[in-house]
């Protein structure tokens, strides 16, 4: 009776201009017929890909792989003593790392929420995963809101990850089956999955300029890291999406090579970029605990280095 109720509300909504026009959550399930040609009654699997297909994503996301897999282990401590599931996919959908305890994998499993599974919107119809992607936002889908009738049992709490480029290159999710899960609940799982993905993001980056030097920029958008890479000669080489909207750069792609001090406004002298200089050297002293090795270690640069930069900018230790 809950399926036949739930398909019956999200025909409603598709047929409805109005709600659709309204509520993002009914413009996904029009986007899951009238994109997709989905029902909401159907009953098949979720889709795997083949395993040579899998074995190649995986290896094309080798090194984002490596590099997350620190902060999903982390989270799972966090969330999976509660039943929940903590999964990894890639810019379409397909699941490429999941963290889930043992006595709980053979209900991921019988969800479809496994390691080669497609939860693009375009498979699976407005879920967690999917609408993540197509929406390239921070997104919880709880229960009944799912499009497909034999997912309403989950709630979902997902966060895009972006790439160097500025592209979409994951989804990070977390999963729930249980019957008790709130909505006030998802919203603290939510938080955590963000600031995750966010870590993520940012070891990524790092990890993609692994001989610039990494400069923390202001952004007006809190809920992401602005982070600036630099060459030996001070051109900004990269730069996270955060940053690229925060300066006005290229959205997608490879950045054109510009002067830092272009950015930051610097002509001569310790204003624009000197000040956002010591700003960032002063942040990584602080969270060093004065410690000046550890320091350099964090902006990617020797001891010796940034004592240099500390004495040319006045900066006492």
């Amino acid at each position: 009776m809950q399926s036949v109720q739930h398909i019956d509300r999200v025909m409603r909504a598709v047929t409805s201009r109005s709600e659709a026009a309204r509520s993002l959550l009914a413009a996904s399930w029009c986007r899951s017929v009238e994109r997709h040609g989905l029902d909401p009654a159907d009953t098949s699997a979720p889709q795997r890909v083949g395993a040579a297909i899998l074995r190649d994503r995986r290896d094309r996301h080798d090194q984002f792989l490596r590099v997350a897999a620190p902060k999903l282990d982390q989270l799972f401590g966090l969330v999976g003593t509660t039943g929940c599931g903590v999964l990894l996919t890639d810019a379409n959908g397909v699941v490429l790392d999941r963290r889930c305890s043992d006595p709980d994998a053979p209900i991921f499993d019988h969800w479809g929420l496994t390691v080669g599974a497609d939860w693009s919107e375009a498979r699976e119809g407005t879920n967690g995963i999917g609408t993540c992607l197509a929406e390239t936002r921070q997104i919880t889908i709880h229960r009944d809101e799912h499009f497909l009738a034999r997912n309403i049992g989950m709630s979902c709490m997902d966060a895009p990850i972006f790439g160097e480029d500025g592209r979409v290159v994951a989804a990070l999710d977390v999963s729930s089956a249980r019957a008790d899960q709130t909505a006030g609940y998802n919203r603290l799982i939510g938080a955590m999955v963000a600031q995750t993905a966010r870590a993520i993001e940012s070891d990524f980056f790092r990890a993609r300029f692994p001989r610039a030097r990494i400069v923390v920029a202001d952004a007006d958008d809190a809920e992401a890291t602005a982070l600036l890479a630099l060459d030996s000669d001070d051109l900004v080489i990269g730069a996270t999406r955060a940053a690229r909207r925060a300066f006005g750069l290229e959205a997608r792609g490879t950045l054109k090579p510009r002067p830092a001090s272009d950015l930051f406004g610097r002509e001569d002298g310790a204003g624009g970029f000197d000040a956002a200089e010591r700003a960032a050297m002063k942040r990584a002293l602080a969270r060093a605990d004065g410690n000046v090795s550890e320091a350099a270690r964090a902006l990617g640069i020797g001891r010796a280095t940034l004592y240099r930069r500390m004495k040319r900018l006045g900066l006492e230790h």
